[in-house]
């Protein structure tokens, strides 16, 4: 085990969480917010000093770096980032219990969106930037930042850590250097942001509320900065925001082929186009479901269009208390939040990708049982699947369904409905937000426990880390030096 290039590592983590809270401090600065600035400067000034710690206590690291160091990298980083990031919430005491301000920046990090504030209005404006910043840098990966413009190498460096830490089942190279891949994957995740932030800025929305709610649909977050979340915007406001909550949804590589023009590879894409015939078949059902409930079927379909995509891209904002619509939509909404988003993208969940090959798997083992000795491959857009990456996604399934259902065991303790408890355990595994009944779109979770609240913490950074880099980190193998 590498510690010293480990600890070098965290270092440059701590790096640039402490950079993207200059930002927040000017805020602070600009809006006279003096609870919220000495809250910033001293979190900077506690990452400086560990920063410097780490460096001196890690100089001369040697620059092997294996797939074991990567996954403890990954799991280390995205909770010492957690355990960092939630400093200003509570130096500023906007939120007092320390458990509380951790549960609320792991949600911001692993894009999840759940809160345990009742009246988010009331935060300062800093507060509430860095609150929904923290969806946008979770989103795309803030190692896959590092990556891209950082100049750490090593054997290995790279691929171990992007491959850890990118949502679904398999990372494959857009361009010959990972680094370049990293790079690339960035750039069109900022392009998208600034373009979501103009159109909302026109459909005059206040330019800091704009740039958070782009923060939060980018990063499939859904940290609102109303406590309607986006019920009050305009129709034309939540309609782009339904927009770029899909887009978000979409494998990144897409775009990428889109911009070398490889048009057909991208329309053809078995994933991309089951994912979008999901949406389309749960808003039609949702429309014909819920009509008698609003005015018009303009708004039906706004309405459905919006929280259906904001629950399978598991973002997490509504524009209507879902909750008290007819079983059949809620019950539709409850499977997309297990379904997720495309591989590849900032949104959670299991992965469309993932369910493409576990039902393709499921349909070759049927024939292989009926003709014992038939040779079939599973095959993805006209390509063979390596039984590896099918055996991780059984592996990936199983390890789900165990800690699905031991996290809703240990929350039951708290004595919360059924129906909570297992919306409660589906939307921060799945990294969604809001749930259902106590924990609908119009309450929160600050009714949990604080023991209940650390398990739902562990949920979220396990669901967004793809599980396997958290579950590391308690196996004794792990920390053997041979």
């Amino acid at each position: 085990m590498n510690y010293k290039m480990m600890g070098r590592f965290l270092a440059q983590i701590l790096s640039i969480e402490g950079i993207f809270m200059v930002p927040a401090l000017c805020i602070s600065l600009f809006c006279g917010e003096d609870n919220a600035t000495r809250a910033f400067v001293l979190t900077i000034a506690i990452i400086a000093a560990l920063v410097l710690a780490l460096a001196l206590i890690c100089r001369g690291a040697p620059s092997a770096f294996y797939a074991k160091e990567g996954l403890v990298c990954v799991g280390l980083s995205w909770i010492m980032l957690s355990l960092v990031g939630c400093l200003p919430f509570y130096i500023s005491r906007e939120i007092p219990s320390y458990v509380d301000c951790f549960f609320e920046i792991v949600s911001g990090f692993t894009t999840t969106g759940a809160s345990v504030i009742p009246d988010v209005e009331a935060l300062s404006n800093s507060i509430l930037y860095w609150r929904s910043f923290s969806h946008w840098l979770g989103g795309m990966g803030v190692l896959v930042f590092l990556l891209a413009f950082s100049g750490e190498k090593g054997q290995g460096f790279t691929m171990h850590l992007l491959r850890a830490e990118s949502p679904g089942p398999d990372v494959g190279k857009l361009v010959p250097k990972m680094r370049n891949t990293a790079a690339i994957l960035y750039l069109i995740y900022v392009a998208l942001t600034i373009l979501n932030i103009v159109l909302l800025v026109l459909g005059d929305m206040p330019l800091l509320e704009a740039v958070c709610t782009a923060f939060g649909t980018a990063g499939t977050g859904g940290f609102g900065i109303k406590n309607d979340s986006m019920g009050s915007y305009s129709p034309y406001l939540q309609n782009v925001t339904t927009v770029f909550m899909i887009l978000f949804g979409v494998n990144f590589s897409c775009y990428y082929l889109l911009l070398i023009r490889q048009w057909k590879n991208v329309f053809t894409d078995e994933e991309l186009r089951l994912y979008l015939g999901i949406i389309l078949g749960s808003i039609l059902l949702v429309v014909l479901d819920t009509m008698d409930l609003y005015g018009t079927l303009g708004e039906t379909i706004r309405h459905a269009a919006f929280q259906v995509g904001s629950i399978i891209t598991t973002t997490g904002y509504t524009t209507t208390n879902y909750d008290l619509w007819p079983s059949f939509s809620k019950t539709i909404l409850l499977c997309l939040m297990v379904v997720g988003a495309c591989a590849g993208s900032t949104g959670g969940g299991l992965k469309v990708a993932r369910l493409l090959l576990l039902v393709k798997t499921l349909r070759r083992n049927i024939r292989q049982m009926l003709q014992p000795r038939r040779v079939e491959l599973v095959r993805n857009n006209g390509r063979s699947v390596d039984q590896q990456v099918l055996d991780n996604t059984n592996a990936y399934l199983a390890a789900y369904m165990l800690i699905l259902f031991t996290i809703f065991t240990l929350i039951s303790l708290d004595g919360f409905s059924i129906e909570t408890n297992l919306s409660a355990t589906l939307c921060t595994f799945n990294n969604i937000g809001p749930g259902l009944d106590a924990v609908g779109p119009l309450c929160n979770f600050s009714g949990y426990s604080a023991f209940s609240k650390l398990v739902l913490s562990w949920g979220m950074l396990a669901g967004r880390l793809e599980i396997f880099p958290m579950l590391v980190l308690f196996s004794k193998d792990t920390w053997k030096r041979r």
